[in-house]
């Protein structure tokens, strides 16, 4: 997980408490379930928080399931 968020980190900080771009919400203290659900909609196309759906769907399309697991237990212990 902690390799697969170095990717995430240049917008969400690398504790996790950055607002991406000054939009997104921070990503720490969220649970494991709600970043896992919010990447899968990313990816899927279906989700698109604060005008960010394109730029985060380019950033998780290369993610299989395990890695959006991975990553997202990583982040939600940040």
């Amino acid at each position: 997980g902690k390799a697969a968020y170095a990717k995430c980190a240049g917008c969400h900080g690398a504790d996790g408490k950055t607002k991406a771009l000054g939009k997104g919400a921070p990503v720490a203290g969220q649970t494991k379930e709600a970043l896992a659900e919010a990447l899968r909609g990313y990816k899927a196309g279906t989700r698109n928080v604060a005008g960010m759906g394109m730029l985060m769907k380019g950033q998780v399309a290369a993610m299989d399931d395990a890695t959006i697991d991975a990553v997202s237990e990583y982040m939600a212990g940040l």
